[in-house]
């Protein structure tokens, strides 16, 4: 009863703060980008406050969480209380300061990740689609061979060879999640290199990497933001699915994958308390999603009818 209560309460609150962030931004950004502040609808206003929150609980965490991230505070599975506002965990530790370091490992690792996986798929299928030929049909072929496997089941095999490290741990889901961004670069790319303009910079003896950086890559832009955004979610995703099976971030490293896992005993006695970090990683998905649906509107090229 008190998890819908506190939900109706979120949704509620959600509409104004959704308008009032919206306002802000309009009033605090420079003319040009006002405009796109004034018309940005509520989901997009609710996805953009929502991932501000993150970031800044993210870089703040120290100064946030009431106990250290690692400290045994308290006895096993603490109920809630005044010096613990969530509870302990089943090692003792603070629930409240172990979500609020999770931010930080959790969305911090997730982001690195799709950057490094979206600046290796984004160059390798631009460059693939510019020079055509044979090295464009072998990166295709070898980029088909990796995404027959399934991502988690592949992810799963190769955190097994190699280890369970968060730099490892990086890497191997960039690798699984490049072949993904080369697709959609390499497709993009390919409307655009067939352009009058990419003839012209050829014709002007312009090398690859001027036409790259200066002809296909601004043109490619919208829908590659737009891809990166939904990326970030399949990421953060898998993170936390391969930390509830024990090889994703591992402990002490606070992690809302690994949290569900080890507070899961709970659900039975009606406790909501793993609940928390799962309900962390969906409201940070739709808060995205929200974002990359407004973006993809305006990259459209549609206009609101009224």
């Amino acid at each position: 009863m008190a998890v819908l209560i506190f939900l109706a309460a979120f949704i509620a609150a959600s509409i104004p703060l959704s308008w009032l962030f919206r306002a802000g931004l309009a009033r605090a950004l420079p003319r040009h980008m006002a405009v796109v502040a004034r018309d940005m609808p509520l989901t997009a206003a609710f996805g953009l406050w929502v991932i501000a929150l993150y970031i800044l609980v993210a870089f703040f965490a120290p100064l946030l969480a009431p106990f250290p991230e690692r400290a045994v505070v308290g006895t096993q599975f603490q109920p809630w209380d005044s010096a613990h506002w969530l509870g302990t965990d089943r090692l003792g530790r603070d629930m409240l300061s172990r979500l609020i370091y999770g931010a930080r490992n959790t969305v911090g690792i997730a982001f690195a990740t799709t950057a490094l996986a979206f600046i290796v798929g984004s160059l390798l299928g631009i460059w693939a689609a510019l020079r055509g030929g044979w090295l464009d049909q072998v990166l295709s072929r070898f980029v088909d061979a990796l995404m027959a496997i399934p991502s988690l089941i592949f992810s799963l095999l190769l955190l097994t060879i190699f280890g369970t490290t968060v730099m490892t741990l990086i890497f191997v889901i960039a690798a699984v999640d490049a072949t993904r961004v080369y697709r959609i670069a390499r497709s993009v790319a390919q409307g655009v290199v067939v352009m009058d303009y990419i003839e012209a910079a050829r014709l002007r003896g312009e090398g690859n990497w001027y036409l790259i950086r200066r002809e296909i890559l601004p043109n490619a832009l919208a829908p590659l933001v737009a891809e990166f955004g939904l990326r970030f979610c399949f990421v953060f995703l898998t993170i936390s699915s391969l930390s509830f099976l024990g090889l994703g971030i591992q402990p002490p490293t606070a992690d809302w994958g690994s949290m569900v896992r080890d507070n899961a005993t709970l659900i039975t006695f009606g406790d909501v308390t793993p609940l928390l970090p799962a309900g962390a990683i969906a409201l940070l998905t739709v808060a995205v999603n929200f974002v990359v649906d407004w973006q993809l509107y305006r990259a459209s090229g549609l206009k609101e009818q009224g």
